[in-house]
């Protein structure tokens, strides 16, 4: 063999050892995480679910949001026939959106509608601040408003044939049929809100959603707030521009200080006229709850006085206002809202969640308030069944007489569905599987969508019948893109207080974790009453963990037990001393607990929060020496800055604990931090106003003690843009890597 012949042979050998080389290298080689992918369209591709929603009919309106953007299409499924149909003709409705937007750009595709007609006639959209109508049936678009002044809250009246929606604070309903407004209010101004809600009633009460108005059943009558902001106190925020820059304003009631005046209207629709809700004997701080009972004649309306310990249910007599009180709620220390208010079809009785016993459980009431018996029972709580988090009742099936709710029976860190008939006998659990199930029943309670997860799985969405039968799986856990990753999942586990209190937590390590190396630990905290960090189920903003533990970190959670969401008597350990002496001493003993594994280097621990975690982050960096470095995200630094309804559930007005909002201000024990601290805090901060950061960097500033500092230019509480989160993140990387 000659040699030119040798070498092409040797030269061909070599390419196809490099071609299977590079080809194994590529099925090996796992995506880096990095921020700037936490912070894109794919990291959302691990989770995406398609969107849903129930009609009355029993069948279900679908949105595949794991397709790409511009081949999603809207579909109607019905649970009886397992059929799947195109619920509209999208090119024609795009088309027809597109006639109507010359100014505003071409739409592409059609994302999920602000409302639905339960009927499943029609759908609409909020373009531009405008009111865009889109018929099913017909695939096509019609704008039904117009104007200068921008829309909000638009709903679809209980019969289809009215849109509701509010404008210039004032509200309105509009007439599908005969295409004509009607103006149902009058009086709106800046500071006088008709069926639209105050900041403190958005965050605190209806849990950031604007819920202003309730429609009768019979579509012929609006239940409304009416609000008056001017006593509350005007708070300031300095934006960088223009030249001369803009100063906005914001009512915000601040603890001890004038909330907003709230009171109940009921309008109806054909003469525009209110009939104002009378309360005779009370003048109620809050009005938290509305809700019209069945056959449209009355409504009920729940109130809360100042310190929260004392809430009533009155039944209103919608025509005349007079309101009767059926029952009252009250605590020892506060009252927590829920939304487990149910009639039941028989005219008679109500179920109603109450945590009187010390843990949230279901009882069953006569429509005079009447107590008949407590269906619940045990040493766990009732939990969110969907997406509203203070609702356990999922379905109730009277014929069978089957209650459905959700509930923490099986463990803390996970939520199940389970059925009881009313007298409180039968109580079985439905759902399967380690983990936490979100679910939504049909109208008739025949079937019901749950996204299910678990620290193991991604989430998935199925129908089930109300047996607990699979029906069909409409998305299903991608573990595949979790390898792509080399993803790491967390293990769930328990820390002992010292006084024998489990604490759930959560520990991420690394693939190659050796348990005879000494790791620094990075512990993540939030921390509030019944907020637990710690859940047997898919959290994708634990994301950025999975960052820190491929630089060598272990990331850790643990729930002290006000957090923990077990029991209301723990809450109530915190009365008048919020993020106080009580919740660090647990968390004191779960640190030194993990100090004390041998895997851990107790000398390079560090913790970080945001909002209330940040609060935490500073409490105990001021009050303990057991941290080397800490970053606090936006943190209340003292109650004296925050909103009445939040600060005073526990601490009360400062009025009446002047102690309490003392020996609780982080403000005041500044000058103690023990290790190196990252401070970071929007410019707009709405929630958790810069002022918190400013009064305690002041104190650092007067005790000589250096510290890290970031500030987001007219940035908001969850410095949510994609520029701010990046940029925040990598700065985070950079400050654990510096000081711990």
């Amino acid at each position: 063999m000659r040699k030119s012949t040798l070498n092409m042979l040797l030269v061909l050998v070599l390419m196809y050892a490099f071609g299977i080389s590079k080809k194994l290298h590529a099925q090996t080689t796992k995506q880096p995480i990095t921020v700037e992918w936490i912070y894109s369209d794919s990291s959302s591709t691990l989770t995406v679910l398609p969107r849903f929603f129930w009609f009355e009919n029993n069948t279900a309106l679908l949105l595949d949001r794991r397709q790409a953007r511009e081949k999603r299409e809207f579909e109607i499924y019905n649970p009886k026939t397992g059929k799947i149909k195109k619920a509209l003709d999208q090119e024609k409705a795009l088309t027809s959106l597109n006639a109507l937007l010359s100014e505003n750009g071409a739409w592409e595709a059609l994302d999920w509608p602000q409302s639905i007609d339960k009927q499943g006639r029609s759908v609409v959209y909020l373009i531009g601040q405008d009111i865009f109508l889109l018929d099913l049936q017909k695939s096509e678009f019609q704008r039904i408003t117009e104007t200068e002044a921008g829309e909000k809250n638009v709903n679809f009246a209980p019969d289809g044939n009215m849109l509701s929606f509010v404008r210039d604070n004032d509200l309105f309903v509009y007439d599908l049929k005969q295409k004509t407004e009607k103006r149902l209010t009058t009086d709106g101004s800046a500071t006088l809100m008709n069926g639209t809600v105050s900041w403190v009633y958005w965050e605190e009460i209806f849990g950031r959603r604007d819920l202003g108005y309730w429609w009768s059943d019979d579509s012929k009558s609006l239940a409304y707030l009416q609000t008056d902001d001017s006593p509350v106190a005007v708070a300031h925020f300095v934006d960088f521009k223009p030249v001369v820059p803009r100063v906005i304003e914001q009512r915000y009631p601040k603890a001890g200080m004038a909330n907003p005046k709230v009171r109940v209207g009921v309008v109806e629709i054909e003469n525009a006229k209110t009939t104002w809700v009378n309360f005779e004997n009370e003048n109620p701080e809050y009005i938290p709850r509305v809700q019209w009972l069945p056959g449209s004649k009355k409504l009920s309306v729940q109130t809360l006085n100042r310190p929260q310990d004392v809430l009533n249910l009155y039944f209103v007599d919608a025509k005349t206002g007079t309101a009767n009180l059926i029952l009252q709620e009250t605590d020892s220390c506060w009252v927590n809202l829920h939304d487990d208010l149910v009639f039941l079809q028989d005219g008679k009785h109500f179920l109603w969640q109450s945590e009187r016993d010390g843990y949230a459980h279901l009882y069953k009431f006569t429509l005079d308030g009447q107590l008949v018996n407590q269906v619940t029972k045990g040493e766990w709580a009732v939990n969110s069944a969907g997406w509203d988090p203070r609702k356990t009742i999922a379905a109730v099936d009277e014929e069978k007489d089957w209650i459905y709710f959700s509930a923490l029976e099986k463990s803390s860190i996970e939520r199940h569905l389970y059925r009881i008939h009313s007298d409180g006998t039968g109580m079985e659990r439905l759902s399967d599987g380690d983990g936490t199930h979100y679910l939504v029943f049909s109208p008739d309670g025949e079937y019901y969508f749950d996204i299910f997860s678990s620290v193991k799985l991604q989430p998935s969405l199925r129908v089930y019948s109300n047996k607990g039968k699979l029906v069909k799986s409409f998305a299903e856990p991608r573990p595949e893109l979790l390898q792509a990753l080399d993803f790491q999942l967390p293990e769930l586990f328990t820390i002992p207080t010292a006084d024998g209190f489990l604490m759930p937590a959560e520990i991420l390590k690394p693939k190659d974790f050796d348990p005879t190396k000494k790791y620094p630990v990075i512990m993540n905290i939030y921390g509030g009453p019944s907020a637990p960090t710690v859940s047997n189920s898919w959290n994708s903003g634990n994301y950025f963990d999975q960052i820190l533990m491929n630089r060598g970190y272990l990331v850790v959670r643990f729930d002290h037990r006000v957090a923990a969401g077990i029991s209301k008597k723990y809450e109530n350990l915190i009365l008048r001393q919020f993020i106080g002496p009580v919740e660090l001493a647990d968390i004191v003993d779960g640190v030194k607990w993990l100090k004390a594994q041998p895997w851990v280097d107790g000398d390079r621990f560090g913790i970080w929060g945001w909002s209330g975690g940040g609060s935490f982050t500073l409490h105990t960096m001021t009050r303990t020496k057991e941290f080397k470095a800490g970053i606090a995200v936006a943190p209340v630094t003292d109650w004296h800055y925050y909103d009445t309804r939040w600060a005073e559930f526990a601490m009360k007005t400062p009025q009446d604990n002047p102690e309490g909002y003392e020996s609780t201000s982080i403000v005041r024990q500044a000058k103690n931090l023990s290790g190196r601290l990252m401070l970071v805090h929007g410019t707009y901060d709405d929630n958790v106003h810069p002022q918190n950061a400013w009064d305690f960097i002041e104190e650092l500033v007067q005790a000589n003690i250096p510290f890290d500092m970031m500030f987001y230019p007219m940035r908001k509480h969850g410095i949510a843009d994609r520029a701010a989160r990046i940029h925040l993140f990598n700065k985070m990387l950079e400050f654990w890597g510096n000081n711990l």
